[in-house]
């Protein structure tokens, strides 16, 4: 009798392991206090060189700082394809677009295994919290509260299992509280691990008020490829409608409507990109501001506001880090740092993303893990966002399940670099036209140089990473620049294969509409 009812749990059992993929641990699983909690804080468009720790001269970031000195800085790690709803596929389950169903702004399939399930079934909390943008409800997670669609910044809606909320206030400052809130909450039995999901920097980089007047009268230095010409590139950038000159609108400027618009007329004059502005001066009057003058005054428009958008993150990552130190769950707590992508600050007189350039793909990433993780650390090491679920299994005695395509940070984190760590990483981007214009293109990087193909152009570009950092020089009909093309081609053949990428999924993408609502919203609250 007893052998039967045994053969019956394990019958039970062992499919259902199966099915939600759980994983054979390195320790025995319990849930004691031996296994981290993790906190997962992520921006949206944060780029790098807007933080102190990344060398940033225009504004200050005490506590992003902060954990940069009290943990590791990756100084290489990267999007492999640059856009928001792919990039959080990606981070999910650790594969790249063309395996885990989001290339562009697709709905993610929730029914697949991703890190959040891994990490629930092997005893952690797990909650997500503000913006998901991927189109359909979170799976994996027993709690979550999200934005719908991109959000808003004021007085934001987020809704859960149960319907939708407005919450009064800012939305950086909200999503911080909820977050505040499930941790209070928590089974104090059992590991967390807490993604929090902030809207800010995202376009249009609406401050609030205390931090906008922080920034109000700020001249913010330009970069030096602001009025970069794009000789000797492709096509491709000169194409592109992501040019801070040309393609910001009024309201990306802050620009004030006439008082009698509404409707559909008040949406157009938004929309609209302005060839000239005029501006209060010192004397009482207005000034027209066209040509140059124009073009630097919306630079200068564009930066004030979006580093005000940063600084009040930074408070709120203050706040948490503060909340840990005073619970005494700081030594205990993997907290990292880290934005969706990068974004261009007028690099190369753009904003947005999208292009497999540095200030585009390249990501902040503090991590901050006591005991482990030696202060003031920094790597650089090639990362890529297709290694942060692998991390977070193995950080949690988990092992990394096999179709996975990124790889464990945790050695670099505990200050070992293996020897047979990447060289060079792949990159792909599909969403052309896309709402900018920016033209599909795929490519490698390593550790010197970058080959990118813009596939449907025929079209390549090729940059010398250490004599070109800015990559303003395109090397690749450079006679003395061919051996360095003919490795750079066979190594993104090796990765192409390895990766199991062929252009057969490219020409078959699914339908493009994740930027629509998610199925159970509500309509009603506000715009996406």
């Amino acid at each position: 009798m007893k052998k039967t009812m045994l053969r019956i749990v394990v019958g039970l059992l062992v499919p259902w392991a199966c099915q939600n993929h759980i994983l054979g641990a390195t320790e025995p699983a319990g849930t004691g206090g031996r296994r981290p909690n993790i906190i997962y804080i992520m921006t949206d468009d944060h780029a790098a060189h807007a933080i102190g720790a990344y060398g940033s001269t225009v504004n200050q970031t005490p506590h992003l700082d902060r954990l940069a000195r009290e943990g590791m800085r990756f100084d290489r790690c990267y999007a492999v394809n640059s856009i928001c709803t792919p990039s959080r596929a990606t981070i999910l389950t650790g594969k790249y677009s063309h395996k885990n169903g989001v290339p562009v702004f697709n709905r993610f399939d929730g029914g697949q295994p991703h890190v959040a399930k891994y990490l629930q079934a092997a005893g952690y909390h797990t909650a997500l919290i503000g913006k998901w943008h991927l189109g359909s409800d979170p799976t994996g997670f027993d709690h979550w509260e999200i934005l719908p669609g991109q959000g808003r910044y004021e007085n934001p809606v987020l809704y859960d299992r149960d319907g939708a909320k407005v919450y009064p206030g800012y939305a950086t400052d909200v999503i911080t509280d909820l977050g505040l809130a499930f941790l209070s909450n928590r089974p104090p039995d059992k590991p967390f691990f807490l993604m929090l999901h902030h809207k800010a920097p995202h376009r249009e980089w609406t401050p609030d008020e205390k931090h906008r007047l922080m920034f109000a009268n700020r001249r913010i230095p330009e970069p030096p490829t602001l009025d970069d010409d794009y000789a000797t590139r492709t096509d491709a950038i000169r194409e592109q409608q992501q040019s801070v000159f040309r393609d910001m609108t009024r309201r990306d400027l802050k620009l004030k409507p006439p008082a009698d618009l509404k409707g559909q007329a008040l949406q157009a004059w938004f929309q609209h990109k302005p060839t000239e502005v005029e501006i209060p001066d010192a004397n009482g009057g207005k000034r027209l501001l066209t040509g140059r003058e124009l073009d630097r005054w919306k630079y200068q428009r564009y930066m004030q506001d979006y580093l005000a958008c940063i600084q009040s993150v930074d408070d709120n990552v203050g706040r948490l880090l503060d909340w840990l130190d005073t619970r005494r769950l700081r030594n205990n707590t993997l907290v990292i740092y880290t934005s969706d992508q990068g974004f261009f600050l007028g690099d190369h007189g753009m904003y947005d993303k999208r292009f497999f350039y540095e200030e585009s793909a390249r990501m902040p990433f503090l991590v901050r893990w006591p005991g482990v993780v030696q202060s003031g650390g920094v790597t650089d090491a090639l990362a890529i966002n297709a290694d942060f679920a692998p991390t977070f299994l193995t950080v949690a005695g988990l092992r990394v399940p096999a179709d996975m395509q990124g790889v464990s940070l945790e050695p670099l984190l505990r200050g070992q670099r293996p020897g047979d760590w990447r060289r060079s990483f792949y990159y792909r981007y599909y969403h052309d036209p896309g709402h900018h214009n920016t033209r599909a293109h795929y490519g490698i990087r390593t550790d010197t140089h970058k080959l990118i193909y813009f596939w449907k152009k025929d079209q390549w570009e090729c940059f010398d990473l250490v004599q070109d950092p800015h990559e303003l020089r395109n090397i690749y009909n450079d006679p003395g620049a061919q051996p360095v093309v003919a490795d750079l081609k066979r190594e993104l053949n090796r990765l192409r294969g390895a990766l199991e990428d062929n252009d057969a999924f490219a020409d078959a993408l699914p339908p493009d509409g994740v930027d629509g609502p998610p199925r159970r919203w509500k309509p009603g609250f506000g715009p996406n």
